[in-house]
């Protein structure tokens, strides 16, 4: 499966205004986008760091998924964002940051249907 990133991160970016930055990991790449304006928080080497963290967290919730379910996506809530990570392909992985004052929920709504639509 050949994931179409620019088609992904433009769609992300484009569903809702306070979508900040979409990066796609797959295959040991980073695919990365920042709404036009803004500066990202992290450099890129921060970035590529914080998504192997997250590849790893990411392999270790796939544990449990025969009694839980499989993962879906993992939110987290910082001081100044919030981080939304999305499976996608078969090791890929979604990377969005989110204003605050989103409404969070709807956002990731979103950006599931979407993701889904490349799936």
């Amino acid at each position: 499966m050949i994931l179409e990133y620019e088609k992904i991160s433009d769609a992300i970016l484009g569903c809702d205004d306070k979508i900040r930055y979409v990066g796609i990991y797959d295959f040991g790449e980073l695919y990365e986008k920042m709404r036009p304006g803004l500066q990202n928080y992290l450099s890129r080497e921060e970035t590529e760091m914080s998504l192997s963290q997250a590849v790893y967290r990411w392999s270790s919730r796939k544990k449990t998924a025969d009694k839980i379910g499989n993962p879906i996506f993992a939110l987290a809530k910082y001081g100044k964002i919030y981080r939304v990570t999305v499976p996608i392909g078969g090791a890929g992985l979604i990377l969005i940051s989110i204003e605050l004052d989103a409404e969070i929920m709807t956002v990731i709504e979103k950006i599931l249907k979407i993701k889904n639509q490349y799936a």
